[in-house]
């Protein structure tokens, strides 16, 4: 796996075929290796919560693609596959290049919206199990997503692409100025990917839940108290939030459905933090407004 990015080139054939990332592989592979242990309505249970994981994350992508200046819904474009045939590159359109379901892309498709660049930057859908050819040989070599084509361009890295989105376009910023603030921001954007790895492992781990993934959400409950001036790691909304929630929501519903762990029991923090995602993405897919949620909900504060 890429440092900010999706499985690459080398995953096996039947994690392609899921297209679901490495999250989801981690739970088949888990259940493969652990299915004569397993009664079959635990296995059931789990595969009941896996597909609600992939529904949650599916509402949690559409929420983020809903425009910020109008009620009207957008209509996200198909994901491109092998069959498919290139945008018209390099033409001085701004594109990302996202997979709907993919956490990383997930970060870079919230802050566009987030900012209202919806009329800005253009989303290209790719189909990670059946990529299209000329996306590593014309666009992004890595083959990778998120990426960004802008000014003849292309960048990628999730968290880097959060950053330049940020500084390099129009929109309410993601860092607040203060700098005790902005230097907690880099901090856990620089334990991201520590989180990450110990809660991924934890899904796989022979153990209930290991030290090492009870620790990294004892930390992520930390920093959540650290400001009182609202629910999120900076008490505001920030890119710190954007970095975080897409794989928090995931491993609440899988560690929940594969370990029977409940990721929020003693974190009341975190409890809240969930608690505000969740009901901020129910009320934006009735009202189709991301930015109109998040602002008044950062306005209680």
């Amino acid at each position: 796996m890429g440092r900010h990015g999706d499985t690459r080139d080398g995953e096996s054939s039947r994690a392609r075929r899921t297209g679901t990332g490495f999250a989801s592989r981690c739970v088949h592979d888990w259940m493969g290796r652990q299915r004569h242990q397993i009664p079959p309505s635990s296995r059931r249970a789990t595969q009941r919560h896996l597909r609600v994981g992939r529904n949650f994350s599916r509402t949690l992508a559409m929420a983020a693609a809903a425009p910020a200046a109008s009620s009207a819904k957008e209509v996200l474009p198909p994901s491109l596959t092998s069959s498919s045939e290139p945008p018209p590159l390099f033409d001085g359109t701004t594109r990302l290049y996202v997979a709907y379901i993919c956490p990383y892309a997930q970060r870079t498709w919230i802050t566009r919206n987030y900012k209202g660049l919806q009329d800005k930057i253009k989303i290209v859908g790719i189909d990670l199990a059946d990529r299209p050819a000329w996306y590593k040989e014309k666009v992004y070599p890595e083959n990778k997503v998120p990426s960004l084509e802008h000014n003849n361009q292309v960048k990628g890295e999730s968290l880097d692409l959060v950053r330049y989105i940020d500084r390099n376009f129009e929109g309410p910023a993601l860092l607040p100025d203060d700098p005790e603030k902005q230097q907690f921001a880099e901090e856990l954007l620089a334990y991201s990917d520590a989180f990450n790895k110990a809660l991924f492992s934890s899904l796989v781990s022979k153990e209930q839940v290991p030290d090492e993934a009870v620790a990294v959400l004892d930390k992520v409950e930390a920093a959540l108290a650290k400001f009182n001036d609202g629910p999120f790691f900076l008490g505001q909304f920030s890119l710190v939030d954007i970095a975080y929630v897409p794989f928090i929501e995931r491993f609440y519903t899988f560690l929940s459905g594969i370990k029977n762990y409940d990721i929020t029991k003693g974190r009341p923090n975190l409890e809240k933090f969930i608690e505000v995602i969740q009901n901020d993405i129910r009320e934006n897919m009735r009202s189709h407004c991301m930015l109109r949620v998040i602002l008044r909900y950062l306005r209680r504060y």
